[in-house]
């Protein structure tokens, strides 16, 4: 059984830096996120459409990830940098509502492990980032909180600059995986 661990969280709290680094710590997979590729190919404002859309995306290269680690047979966790919870808070938050398939989606997804990177850090202007003022990003993180606190699946803050989010995370995964303790 692949142990999936996600890292999510408002936009610029460093997911795909940890994920990355945790990705290479244990000389694993990392899932990317779809979105980001999605949202750059198309010429025009998305959609709640289009969200449904990358939620498929990400679930084709989550797939693509868990068939990597199956071949290679050497029991490494798979680290996804954001889950179809990314796109309903997205979705609910931008357009008040979330497609039905995504929500169906969600009930049936199983993970190990999350990690939720708190909006402490300085948020990082790119051309798909929205909200930069830390109000909205505190809201957001609260979205994510309430999501992890009402549902089973074991979940990890993570807080600090890079480095200090690096050694929660890494001691997080390695508790799941009951890997001994690392120097970071």
């Amino acid at each position: 059984m692949i142990k999936k661990i996600v890292c999510i969280g408002p936009e610029s709290t460093g997911k795909s830096y940890l994920s990355k680094a945790l990705s290479e710590r244990f000389n694993s997979v990392k899932v990317e996120e779809y979105a980001r590729k999605f949202l750059l190919s198309i010429d025009r404002p998305y959609t709640v459409q289009d969200l449904a859309t990358i939620a498929e995306g990400q679930l084709r290269l989550e797939a693509e990830g868990e068939k990597i680690i199956l071949e290679r047979n050497d029991n490494s966790p798979l680290f996804i940098d954001t889950d179809l919870y990314v796109i309903k808070v997205w979705s609910e938050f931008v357009f008040g509502e979330c497609d039905n398939a995504v929500l169906k989606e969600i009930s049936k997804r199983k993970y190990d492990l999350y990690l939720l990177c708190s909006p402490d850090l300085p948020w990082v202007k790119d051309e798909l980032r929205e909200y930069p003022d830390q109000a909205t990003r505190d809201i957001l993180y609260q979205h994510y909180k309430e999501l992890l606190t009402s549902q089973s699946t074991p979940w990890v803050e993570i807080k600090g600059d890079y480095e200090e989010r690096t050694k929660i995370a890494i001691e997080a995964v390695e508790n799941l995986l009951r890997w001994p303790k690392s120097e970071y």
